[in-house]
């Protein structure tokens, strides 16, 4: 990380993590809390977040407790999803000056997808449930999200858009986006981990997106 975003206003890639930094709560844990297994989800989130256990692994645990969950329970988690403050006026600005704003998730496209659409997000990339039956078979289907994935991605969206990696920030507060955080220009812990306020190359304490505009040098 070099620590500043260089060269022309605008024309800017901006990456965010989603749980705990595009939306408020982790989402798995509101999924979770449907199947009786809440205590034990956010247990192993909290140490994965810290940096303490193999994120692929501690998340194949997690998805696991989910199995024989009825699809209609992702309705119900997507409803209780909340933006976190800051965010329309922080895609808003980006736009504005011509940028790009993507999101990439150890999350799920299920829970994920119609936010993104919804606040008008340029890319999103995470992960996805397998499904047999009309209920969750309690597996990942694909390949996980994790870390090195979301530093592909901001890789791969800065050059599908043509925007240098010297235009680019990536924000997150978890354990799983310390590379995607060394791979921007700009690395924002957000309301993070302290492994990640360690290694970020700025951190934002206050649980609101829009202190990203001034960082990215889109606001005085």
């Amino acid at each position: 990380m070099s620590g500043e975003v260089t060269g022309r206003r605008g024309g800017l890639l901006v990456v965010l993590d989603a749980d705990s930094t595009l939306i408020r709560e982790e989402a798995i844990e509101l999924l979770a809390e449907a199947a009786g297994s809440l205590a034990h989800v956010a247990a192993v989130t909290e140490r994965a977040m810290r940096g303490e256990l193999d994120f692929a692994a501690s998340l194949r645990e997690r998805v696991a407790t989910l199995e024989g969950l009825d699809v209609e329970v992702l309705a119900t988690a997507r409803d209780r999803m909340t933006p976190t403050d800051g965010v329309r006026e922080l895609i808003d600005g980006v736009h504005a000056a011509g940028g790009l704003v993507g999101v990439v998730s150890g999350g799920f496209h299920e829970l994920l997808d119609p936010l993104a659409e919804r606040l008008g997000l340029d890319f999103c990339r995470a992960n996805r449930l397998a499904v047999d039956g009309g209920r969750l078979t309690g597996r990942v289907d694909g390949a996980i999200v994790d870390a090195s994935a979301k530093a592909a991605a901001l890789e791969e969206w800065a050059a599908a858009s043509g925007t240098p990696l010297s235009r680019t920030v990536a924000v997150g507060d978890g354990a799983n986006d310390l590379l995607m955080l060394d791979r921007a220009a700009l690395g924002v812990a957000f309301c993070a981990k302290p492994v990640v306020r360690r290694h970020a190359d700025v951190a934002i304490d206050r649980p609101d997106l829009s202190g990203v505009l001034a960082l990215a040098g889109l606001r005085g």
